[in-house]
């Protein structure tokens, strides 16, 4: 029996039409024929439209590198460059001035400044996890992690001298962010001591304390002397709970490995149980079985009795995949169908039953669907995609707009010309953010034939660089998205290096971005200390102009650097290790994001925009005869052994170098000695071709 159903032309994964015809159209009173006949009408106009974008792409790729092989040898004419780029339509005329007309934002992503998790749509459990980090202990964070300066906890039990260091570092943050008068947090005894300094940061009483908020961000103060911590505590404080990760994209892209229908549909039916508000998860625990649930609302009394209701949970946001992969869920003239029409149809479906109010909790309570969009090259893909989401508001029958949009500034041309892709999507732009490993990676792979690249750690202090990251928020809030969207920085990736992020991350906040991404619910709940630190918009309104296009387009060639030979073997050794060590996981176990050991046996959160990175530097060291394919096959026999040695503990890992002909170590070699030829430097394709082959053999 074929696994497919035909549903009005459209050849359907069997299980997918089921779930769409029994889970998400019922609730919404949508007939299944109008739905797939609308959906058909959608493909039709829009498939070749996706088609032609991807050609341009390869087009305009193809005429920059004809202009670097052209003037090889030359010194690099930054004028002529931009004149040359302009001329091929790479560079568009600016918009001039508008400002975003976004409506019905909720205000966690327009009014508010905190923290935002990533988190893969695959895994029920870290989907769950992520969704209830609105909230989190702060004692809990001290204690388990190196952001508290103190001795670490003494292993076989609850450490006391620990333990009162977290309370005291708590007393501290207290004393920082709601003061009171004339005395501090540790002097006082009981609720009935505390005097603030500011008594509007009073919101309430809850049932286990007290409720507080500072740069719109809530603090509970919980009270209670029987607990454990309560009963040793002079004010009978058992714990500080933080409003912590305000918004959360489930992600359907980097960081998941999804590659046919059966991993599509378990990212749909995840997304569901999230709007729904009934996803759980059970699993083992120290020999018990726990179940994970999206956590309720925090409710308290105002001062004159009322009761009222905070979100439980993290505003959602989903994340379609971009413009370039086609998925066999559905088939359309015989021909897989572009995997981003199909998240957009899909996720949007199911979000409609979060606007009709059908959920437990409810996600917008503003009626909004949110989606974030990646890797749109220009101003013509993101207009696109604002014309793809009016055709499926219309096929949906929901009003203009209810679908918002995040706009991924990851690859070059956009960056090149934000301003105009705002303007593409201005009536439903709700964030823009910046991502350095997805936009080296392209911006690697734009210049591949240009000359061999610096090296990957000191692109980070590179003229093109800094330029991106303050254009980015620059352009942001010249076209008004301060009050109105996010402007975001990206992942602290090191998820253990806690004392470090509380170190450096709060330069996100100065640099002007009203969010950050963090790897857990526990770097959520401290990375929320930097939001009571700084008043973000306050930062933003003093802000000077974007940096020029000029330092942007600064190609980062490595011109007359002589490398050592030991330089050259350490910089392939990292790139190789990080590759190999991402890549087993990705091909072998379907893992698209985990903490992956690099080469100093650091856990860093990885997932393809790592891979991205990695595999270009190699291609383009390569291709300009900085390394050899037998140096480059030599470090991957070697990392191999150190990825395997790394990951010997796991049952179910296999091995790289018992395997040199299987799925990973092939995937691995050919993002390399293909690298030059891939798609934007893109790992997708060849990522899904070995692990469709690798399921294939299981």
């Amino acid at each position: 029996m074929s696994n497919y159903v035909t549903r009005a032309g459209i050849e359907v994964d069997r299980e997918l039409a089921t779930f769409v015809e029994g889970d998400v159209l019922p609730p919404l009173g949508k007939e299944a024929e109008a739905f797939w006949q609308g959906f058909a009408a959608l493909l039709g106009e829009f498939a070749p439209r996706n088609a032609a974008l991807l050609q341009r792409r390869e087009d305009l790729q193809a005429r920059i590198d004809g202009w670097h092989i052209e003037r090889k040898g030359q010194p690099h004419d930054a004028g002529a460059y931009r004149s040359f780029l302009e001329d091929i339509g790479y560079l568009v005329p600016e918009p001039g001035e508008f400002t975003i007309g976004t409506e019905n934002v909720d205000p966690e992503i327009a009014t508010m400044a905190g923290p935002q998790l990533v988190v893969p749509i695959l895994n029920a459990r870290f989907l769950l996890n992520a969704a209830n980090a609105r909230w989190g202990s702060l004692y809990d964070a001290f204690y388990g992690t190196d952001a508290l300066d103190a001795p670490p906890a003494r292993p076989g039990g609850y450490d006391e001298a620990r333990g009162a260091a977290v309370i005291a570092e708590g007393r501290k943050f207290l004393d920082e962010t709601l003061p009171l008068v004339d005395q501090s947090w540790t002097d006082i005894a009981g609720e009935n001591d505390l005097k603030l300094k500011d008594g509007s940061q009073w919101v309430g009483r809850t049932e286990k304390g007290l409720l507080f908020r500072n740069n719109g961000l809530h603090i509970e103060v919980q009270f209670d002397r029987e607990s454990a911590i309560g009963k040793t505590d002079k004010a009978g404080i058992s714990d500080i709970v933080l409003e912590a990760a305000l918004t959360t994209i489930a992600d359907c892209e980097d960081s998941v490995a999804a590659v046919d229908a059966e991993d599509k549909l378990t990212a749909y039916r995840n997304w569901l149980g999230i709007i729904r508000g009934d996803l759980s998860e059970s699993f083992e625990k120290g020999g018990t079985t726990l179940t994970r649930e999206l956590a309720g609302d925090v409710t308290y009394k105002s001062a004159d009795g009322t009761e009222h209701a905070l979100p439980g949970r993290s505003l959602m946001f989903v994340r379609n995949v971009g413009h370039l992969m086609t998925n066999p869920a559905m088939l359309w003239d015989g021909k897989e169908i572009p995997e981003g029409i199909l998240d957009a149809v899909m996720t949007s479906a199911i979000s409609a039953q979060d606007v009709a109010g059908l959920g437990k909790y409810g996600n917008s309570k503003k009626g909004s669907i949110y989606i974030v969009k990646p890797k749109m090259h220009g101003p013509e893909e993101c207009a696109f995609t604002n014309d793809l989401f009016d055709a499926v508001e219309d096929l949906l029958g929901l009003p203009r707009h209810t679908i918002k949009v995040g706009v991924m500034d990851e690859e070059r041309r956009t960056s090149a010309n934000l301003a105009a892709c705002i303007h593409a999507v201005k009536d439903r732009i709700v964030f823009i953010n910046t991502g350095f490993l997805d936009r080296t990676g392209d911006e690697i792979h734009t210049s591949m034939q240009a000359g061999p690249m610096m090296r990957k750690g000191e692109m980070k202090g590179s003229a093109w660089l800094k330029a991106y990251e303050a254009r980015n928020v620059g352009i942001g809030l010249a076209h008004g998205l301060s009050g109105r969207a996010q402007i975001g920085k990206g992942m602290w990736a090191a998820p253990d290096l806690m004392g470090q992020m509380m170190l450096e991350k709060i330069g996100h906040l100065r640099a002007g971005a009203n969010t950050a991404w963090v790897p857990s619910p526990t770097a959520a709940t401290l990375h929320a200390i930097h939001y009571h630190r700084e008043d973000v918009f306050e930062i933003q309104q003093g802000l000077g102009d974007a940096a020029k296009l000029d330092e942007l387009l600064t190609i980062p060639l490595a011109e007359g650097t002589n490398w050592s030979e030991d330089e050259i073997r350490e910089e392939l050794d990292n790139n190789c290790q990080g590759l190999l060590g991402y890549v087993v996981r990705w091909v072998d176990q379907g893992v698209g994001c985990s903490k992956v050991p690099d080469i100093n046996d650091v856990g860093l959160m990885e997932d393809r925009a790592t891979l991205r990175i990695s595999s270009q530097h190699i291609a383009n060291w390569l291709l300009h005869g900085v390394i050899s394919e037998a140096q480059v096959l030599d470090s991957l026999s070697r990392m191999a052994a150190k990825v395997d040695e790394q990951n010997a503990g796991d049952p179910f890992y296999e091995p790289l170098l018992e395997n040199p002909d299987g799925a990973a170590f092939s995937a691995a070699k050919d993002l390399i000695f293909k690298g030059v030829e891939q798609p934007s430097g893109y790992t997708e394709p060849l990522l899904h071709q070995w692990r469709l082959a690798k399921k294939a053999r299981c």
